[in-house]
């Protein structure tokens, strides 16, 4: 990946619905090999999809909190199981993997505090091997869905 694709990133971050045109206007290149480079940054797994960021107010899902999440036991069957059963909840925006206590972090987005709290009885604690469950309400985001940097980063 050379200066030319990490543009091409910088700009589709900010802008997914760039035309080729102008998207090879921005970096400084022609549409055919612009079109080309974008075309191989989603067939190598670089770019993994596109998709439209929504105020989640707009929704009616002002709420957010984060959750940690301690198992019981870190035996693979139990991790499995509980991971599956988290990625089917779609009020789980985000479900991470600690190293160390807490075991996992997710972001959870509801209605109100009522949603959450109907959700956190009736479904976060029944996940599998769940041992503690400790939630954070969120004030404020300051910064939330940044673009990933794209310049002044050196490549793996």
């Amino acid at each position: 990946m050379d200066a030319i694709d990490r543009n091409i990133l910088a700009e589709l971050q900010m802008s997914g619905r760039l035309s080729m045109t102008e998207l090879a206007t921005k970096v400084g290149l022609t549409v055919a090999p612009t079109h080309r480079r974008v075309r191989d940054l989603e067939q190598s797994g670089i770019i993994v999809g596109y998709r439209a960021l929504i105020d989640p107010a707009a929704l009616g899902l002002g709420f957010e909190a984060l959750v940690f999440v301690t198992m019981k036991q870190e035996d693979r069957t139990t991790l499995l199981a509980f991971e599956e059963a988290v990625a089917a909840v779609p009020e789980v925006l985000l479900a991470q993997r600690l190293f160390g206590d807490p075991d996992y972090l997710l972001r959870v987005r509801t209605a109100d505090l009522d949603a959450y709290a109907r959700l956190q009885d009736d479904v976060l604690t029944t996940l599998p091997g769940v041992q503690r469950q400790t939630s954070t309400l969120v004030m404020k985001n300051v910064v939330a869905d940044r673009a990933y940097p794209t310049r002044h980063v050196s490549a793996p």
